[in-house]
């Protein structure tokens, strides 16, 4: 297959779009506007950014009374319930050199966060070993826990802790569904999507040799073509979303494209001035970035220090989202958005993403300022662990008997 170079336009735009900078400024656009109100389905009161604050704060100190949090990433679920499972994880990945076990930990992190869109009210899963009943996020990352420990997604009997591009390429919605405990009485949202998603996953490797190798390519391989970016034994947080988003970009069907590039979590919003070319896209990129603050664990692992964490964003998901609007950061404008499951491209939903992220930065600024902490101090990755996503948890159990997100989502299973 031969792939038309792209013109000097179509790649300045892509990597624009791609960039944590990008979705910064084309949210803050539409935080703007919403200020302003002049948007048709939300408006912002930040009248309650600090009674939000506060609560987040009361939240954080609740798990963390030192405020001594860890990253929010995908390793916080491997440890639900205080059960030894990474623990357990490093004695199956004993005798492999350090690169090894990092690569091993890409694997792992890599299928489990593109497995982690909304389970939705009526999945669960049951770990046989503990017999511990778990749901929605922490369900969905001990279920592809096991299933990667099993092998499912590696093509290699010797080697069963790897995802490989033939191991997921041939992956079955039969395997998958077992090894997530689905069935009629326990469906699972989306589990084609995510399906699909893995197969495509395995069919990029392949057509990545330079970042994924060209022997047996595997997921974890993602790691070589990082270790090739430290610089005085620093990297670049941006760095590794930008090696995420490139490496992994054609993972995502269906989505918009410039010059045949997918773009994966971008959508349209006809509030953005029309003025030039895909000057009305908005980026959010939350798998991609959530993916990317689990990754840098085991890049410190191998003592590499990770710098400029602000450079990425807060994640707009329904549980930061919903904290905003439970609280009353956001006010709904159109009931509509109450009364039926919305369309991730939906305008509504691009506007309560849009400004989830923005009023995220406001969250966190206002709880550094209440308790006199610089932002090297409490980075934006730990008050989403500490945190947002918990007090959002938090107040939706409070407000709704089912723990839902104030709105619905007619999910795929590829971005909430």
């Amino acid at each position: 297959m031969t792939v038309k170079p792209l013109n000097a336009d179509d790649a300045a735009a892509i990597a624009y779009l791609r960039s944590p900078i990008a979705v910064r400024e084309r949210c803050g656009q539409l935080f703007e506007l919403a200020c302003a109100d002049k948007l048709r389905y939300f408006r912002c009161d930040l009248s309650q950014l600090e009674r939000v604050a506060d609560y987040v704060i009361q939240i954080t100190r609740e798990s963390y009374p030192d405020l001594n949090v860890p990253f929010h990433s995908r390793w916080r679920h491997f440890e639900a319930d205080g059960q030894p499972r990474l623990v357990n994880l490093e004695a199956k990945l004993d005798g492999l050199t350090p690169l090894e076990k990092a690569q091993a930990k890409f694997d792992l992190a890599i299928v489990s966060v593109l497995l982690d869109a909304g389970a939705g009210d009526r999945w669960q899963y049951i770990e046989p070993e503990t017999g511990l009943v778990l749901r929605r996020s922490e369900g969905l990352a001990i279920a592809s826990f096991h299933a990667f420990c099993q092998g499912i997604f590696s093509s290699d009997s010797q080697k069963p802790l790897q995802a490989d591009a033939i191991g997921l390429q041939t992956l079955t919605e039969a395997a998958l569904s077992e090894a997530f405990q689905v069935s009629s009485e326990n469906p699972l949202i989306g589990i084609q999507g995510r399906l699909q998603l893995l197969q495509r996953l395995g069919e990029t490797l392949q057509q990545h040799p330079t970042v994924f190798g060209s022997q047996s390519p595997r997921s974890g391989s993602l790691i070589n073509y990082l270790l090739g970016q430290i610089r005085h034994g620093q990297l670049e947080a941006s760095a590794v979303l930008s090696a995420v988003l490139f490496g992994f970009g054609d993972i995502w069907a269906g989505r918009l494209t410039v010059a045949g590039v997918n773009l994966g979590d971008v959508w349209v919003h006809s509030a953005l001035p029309n003025d030039r070319p895909h000057s009305q896209l908005v980026p959010f990129h939350k798998l991609s970035q959530w993916l990317t603050y689990s990754l840098l664990e085991p890049l410190q692992a191998l003592g590499l220090e990770i710098t400029g964490l602000e450079a990425l964003t807060g994640l707009p998901e329904y549980r930061n989202g919903g904290l905003c609007v439970d609280l009353g950061l956001l006010q709904i404008k159109d009931p509509i958005v109450l009364q039926q499951p919305q369309l991730p491209g939906s305008e509504a939903i691009v506007e309560w993403r849009a400004l989830t992220v923005i009023l995220l930065d406001r969250i966190a600024e206002t709880m550094r300022q209440q308790l006199h902490l610089t932002a090297t101090d409490l980075p934006l990755v730990k008050i989403l662990q500490g945190g947002t996503w918990a007090a959002g948890r938090r107040i939706a159990a409070a407000l709704r008997p089912n723990g839902s997100p104030p709105i619905q989502i007619e999910s795929d299973g590829t971005v909430f």
